[in-house]
């Protein structure tokens, strides 16, 4: 049965990008190739700093691709450039912080045969078994305003067991048809960090696609919140807040759900 599946189902090629994270890329790559017998697998791994790997890309059963940047690039920019260079009927962006115990792809591609649903990504855990708020409503500058407050807290959405139907899901796993990300333009790559998936599904959207998550596909996050930290990162996601806030696409966004006529 295994034989077969893998015969049949499309390539799934995975984009991942690391910034001096071997280690954390050396245990998601080990659990990715306990599925590559099931699913005919490519990885696109791409150096955003120049680093020595605690592994060889042969040693894992997929075909393992390493590319390294001259000089950084953005979030968009890497995972775009991944997109050129793949062959798989599906695109999927991972970062290297996720890890893998059961399949998510058998799920993920369920959802994905509804041609209405444009992105699919799992229910995302942390490293303590809570769920994190990978699902949540566009942002807004009042509901920004309300968290810097400590207002505001609390889920978006209620998580069961039926896929749901959100706003816009987390960029840490996202999966794609190939012709929708390629239809999208991908990523955009006027963001060099933080808010490429929340305008991302906001254009998917705006051409009429659903943004799924899928809790029957379940990850851990071993998240490490830069921004909160860091005043480099903290002024990069202020400044990506502000150009999605200024783009137009929130602004469509703004019209179709709150301020159009009924």
């Amino acid at each position: 049965m295994v034989e077969l599946l893998s015969r049949t189902l499309p390539t799934i090629s995975i984009s991942i990008v690391s910034h001096l994270q071997g280690r954390l890329l050396n245990a998601l790559l080990l659990d990715l190739d306990k599925f590559s017998r099931s699913y005919p697998l490519e990885i696109l791994l791409t150096l955003n700093l120049p680093e020595t790997l605690p592994f060889s890309p042969d040693d894992f059963s997929c075909p393992v691709n390493v590319y390294t940047n001259p000089a950084p690039l953005g979030f968009a920019a890497n995972h775009n450039r991944a997109f050129a260079r793949s062959s798989g009927g599906f695109f999927c962006v991972m970062n290297p912080d996720i890890r893998i115990e059961a399949d998510p792809f058998r799920a993920l591609l369920d959802c994905l045969s509804d041609a209405a649903i444009g992105v699919a990504a799992p229910l995302v855990l942390g490293e303590d078994g809570a769920m994190e708020d990978s699902a949540r409503h566009f942002p807004t500058p009042l509901k920004i305003l309300c968290k810097a407050f400590g207002g505001c807290k609390g889920s978006d959405y209620s998580i069961a067991d039926q896929v749901i139907l959100p706003d816009w899901v987390g960029g840490m796993f996202m999966l794609f048809r190939r012709e929708v990300y390629e239809q999208l333009g991908g990523f955009d790559q006027r963001y060099f960090l933080y808010y490429e998936d929340v305008d991302l599904c906001a254009r998917l959207r705006l051409l009429g696609y659903e943004v799924a998550l899928c809790p029957a596909a379940q990850v851990v996050h071993h998240a490490h919140r830069s921004s909160h930290r860091n005043l480099k990162y903290l002024r990069l996601h202020l400044a990506s807040m502000l150009r999605f806030f200024m783009s137009r696409p929130f602004l469509k966004i703004c019209w179709q759900k709150w301020l159009r006529p009924a």
